[in-house]
């Protein structure tokens, strides 16, 4: 999902000699990705009155101001650094918008929001086996009904680990990195979110590990 990081280095080496259209290349060219990041997380009800774009664009102008900060002292590979500023934005969004607003937008969600994370549906894809029987194919909405629930009764680490795994296509190292793991602890967690997975599904996916 994150591009090429040698055209990436490529760019950041530029970038430190104080090419604008360098800095430039690099937010643009994360910006799709960013957006995919955003909408995997963003919450249904807050999705309802804000696009991901919008949040993406927020990320990006911030990333802006402190990229000086990081060519510096790149603590981190640039897109997790990236993907960090989103995560941080999406914090403060759900603080805004679902817990000091007077108004909550729970009570706008429509009626089929329980099934309209996309990303979810997205997730389900590609952890499920590529060939259908046709009994499957008849029962393909009620089986990506049955993953978005399974996933939502995931904790938060738990669903956040198969998110950077499945749907970033993030390696073990990159999510133990992203977050503050040693490379063995990440590998338990993300087994463990296997595991819990296949037990609310009922059934074994080996395509999952």
């Amino acid at each position: 999902m994150w591009p090429d990081s040698e055209q990436t280095q490529q760019l950041l080496q530029t970038a430190r000699t104080g090419d604008e259209s360098a800095m430039n290349a690099l937010m643009n060219r994360h910006r799709d990705a960013l957006r995919q990041m955003v909408q995997m997380r963003l919450d249904k009800a807050i999705a309802a009155r804000l696009d991901a774009s919008d949040v993406v664009q927020d990320v990006l102008v911030e990333a802006n101001h402190r990229i000086q900060d990081y060519l510096a002292n790149p603590t981190m590979p640039f897109h997790l650094w990236l993907r960090q500023l989103a995560k941080d934005q999406l914090i403060d969004m759900h603080r805004r918008h679902r817990v000091a607003a007077r108004r909550s937008v729970d009570r706008e969600q429509p009626m089929n929001a329980a099934f309209a994370d996309q990303s979810s549906m997205d997730l389900a894809a590609q952890l499920k086996d590529h060939e259908l029987t046709p009994a499957a194919a008849t029962i393909r909405k009620e089986l990506e009904r049955r993953f978005q629930a399974a996933l939502d009764e995931l904790n938060e680490d738990d669903r956040e680990v198969m998110l950077m795994r499945h749907q970033e296509h993030l390696s073990n190292s990159e999510v133990a990195e992203a977050l503050g793991l040693s490379q063995a602890a990440a590998g338990m967690r993300y087994l463990r979110a296997v595991r819990r997975l296949r037990e609310i599904l009922g059934g074994d996916h080996p395509s999952l590990v």
